[in-house]
């Protein structure tokens, strides 16, 4: 079985064609929307042009570095837009005082 635990590992995942495929599968599956914005009654979306820099991003549900079974499973990826999946794996910490936005508006 991969392992998804270093760097450099998940760099080598993320550039696969495997997943480059089931990325543009999920994208099509969740019709260019972020899931996470959708159950909050709001909608992001952004139909996917590969020349400009990705809005969307496709999250692992379960990390791969703790299920790397599931990398490539359907099942355990969603759309989300990138601020969505910032928050989820806390990337706004340094952030947080100064950030205009707020968990009302996300």
């Amino acid at each position: 079985m991969r392992e998804y635990k270093t760097k450099e590992q998940k760099k080598k995942f993320y550039k696969s064609k495997e997943w480059k495929l089931l990325r543009l599968k999920v994208l099509e599956r969740d019709n260019y929307e972020c899931q996470e914005c959708k159950r909050k009654g709001l909608l992001y979306t952004d139909k996917h042009d590969s020349n400009k820099h990705k809005q969307l991003d496709v999250d692992h549900l379960k990390e791969i570095k703790y299920y790397p079974e599931l990398a490539l499973e359907i099942d355990n990826c969603e759309v989300k837009c990138v601020r969505c999946h910032n928050k989820k794996h806390n990337r706004f910490k340094s952030q947080k005082k100064n950030n205009k936005w707020n968990d009302e508006k996300w």
